[in-house]
């Protein structure tokens, strides 16, 4: 169950915003073997001056139109489908919705199964 959480700066239309989520959710089904209807997404608007980046970083150069993508999943990716995954939302958000490729900066936080429960109080992973 990958839990993904997106902070932009306000101002975007909801049209974007949901476009937006389902790039991102493509994306893990496409490179990371996300399964069918494993969607959790947050996505988060803030005022300006409330996401507080470095102008550059490693050769990235940020905008105003900076977004973090945050992406909580289960452990055991190899580092190839994480490169597909991180090229993937990056080509995609910049081809539909025309956001600088720099601007997409993505994080992965990977947790053992067991540490979840998708409901009910009960850990369905765990064994």
């Amino acid at each position: 169950m990958p839990l993904v959480r997106i902070d932009l700066v306000a101002g975007k239309s909801v049209e974007f915003r949901k476009t937006l989520g389902e790039i991102v959710y493509r994306a893990m089904r496409e490179t990371i073997n996300v399964p069918a209807n494993d969607k959790f997404q947050i996505i988060t608007e803030h005022a300006e001056g409330e996401i507080n980046v470095a102008d550059n970083y490693l050769g990235n150069a940020y905008s105003k139109d900076i977004m973090l993508i945050q992406i909580t999943l289960n452990a055991g990716r190899t580092v190839e489908m994480k490169k597909a995954l991180f090229k993937k939302i990056a080509d995609d958000i910049h081809a539909q919705l025309k956001v600088r490729r720099d601007d997409v900066v993505i994080n992965l936080v990977e947790v053992v199964k067991e540490n979840w429960s998708f409901g009910g109080g009960i850990a369905q992973y765990a064994q």
